[in-house]
């Protein structure tokens, strides 16, 4: 069954997030955008390179008035020390979620029962806690936080916009199209 269109499920965790630790809930996402994140483990050599690559386009995030959540199957408190000593992480101004008990990658579909590790999954959840779009990497494969703010930004336009759809490539301000009959086989 997919998650596309469903709810978020009810959570409360605990984050580091600008030198403090802090409560993040299916509640406290509801109002704005939501990227969530997830990563395998603290400490590890892939996932450092994602968050400085979400930290260096955070700017952008925040001019489209959504949040990131790195969220790992660590505690806040390994967040705190990883935000410290890593150069890369250091950069992070978003919070850096815990989740020790495993409760948000099971819901999310990304947990590695074998490992107790998370895959590398990403989410973008609109102002209502509902998921419009998901994408689920091996650990292996990096993503690119770019495609991830254009996903976003043709999310919001959508949303923003009933009617019309984003075609493959779409970049804001770009032609969007409106599905009608006249178009099919046209294209």
């Amino acid at each position: 069954m997919s998650l596309i269109n469903t709810q978020i499920p009810e959570f409360k965790t605990q984050a580091f997030h600008n030198g403090k630790f802090v409560e993040v809930s299916n509640e406290s996402m509801k109002g704005k955008w939501s990227v969530v994140i997830f990563m395998p483990a603290a400490f590890t050599f892939n996932c450092p390179t994602e968050v400085e690559d979400a930290a260096q386009n955070y700017a952008e995030f925040q001019k489209a008035n959504a949040e990131v959540y790195i969220v790992t199957t660590d505690t806040h408190f390994s967040h705190k020390v990883w935000h410290e000593t890593s150069p890369a992480v250091g950069q992070a101004k978003f919070p850096l979620v815990g989740d020790p008990t495993h409760k948000l990658t099971r819901a999310f579909g990304v947990h590695i029962e074998e490992e107790g590790l998370a895959l590398r999954g990403t989410f973008i959840i609109n102002p209502e806690g509902v998921i419009k779009t998901l994408e689920i990497h091996d650990n292996a494969i990096a993503r690119d936080v770019k495609e991830t703010l254009r996903k976003l930004k043709a999310a919001q336009f959508v949303a923003a916009n009933p009617g019309q759809v984003c075609p493959a490539k779409w970049n804001e301000g770009a032609k969007t199209l409106t599905p009608s009959l006249d178009l099919v086989g046209k294209i």
